[in-house]
């Protein structure tokens, strides 16, 4: 079990950020939360999550109009933004992910078993990322 300090961060005092630092966030750090997000279970080792790092004022000025209007500024304000998506064809990689068995067969043509998965893990593997 982690410690008290580590529940505190990770939940009990962990709040929605509303304000950050003037200051980049480097390759090297999205790269080592990233990093440590993948090792967060899923079923099947399936891995739909799908990571992409916003942190330049283009690819932030092309969110903008998708964003909630009470989100916008923190977000426009915000060094890096990561859009967490799923892909549907996550069962493809099954066979690198979760070779003992042919996982990729569960999948193929059953696309509600796709969809539900892909939703259900690739949030919690936002989830963990959050975590990160």
């Amino acid at each position: 079990m982690i410690n008290d300090e580590a529940m505190d961060l990770l939940f009990r005092t962990a709040r929605t950020r509303n304000g950050w630092e003037e200051r980049k966030v480097s390759r090297p750090l999205m790269q080592a939360v990233y990093d440590l997000m993948k090792w967060g279970s899923t079923s099947a080792n399936c891995s739909p999550a799908r990571f992409v790092f916003v942190a330049s004022d283009e690819g932030k000025a092309r969110l903008k109009p998708l964003l909630a209007p009470g989100n916008v500024n923190k977000t426009m304000a915000a060094p890096c933004c990561v859009i967490i998506a799923h892909d549907i064809e996550f069962y493809e990689k099954l066979p690198q992910l979760f070779p003992h068995t042919d996982a990729k067969s569960w999948f193929t043509g059953n696309e509600k078993l796709i969809a539900d998965t892909a939703f259900r893990n690739g949030t919690l593997q936002g989830a963990y990322f959050m975590l990160a």
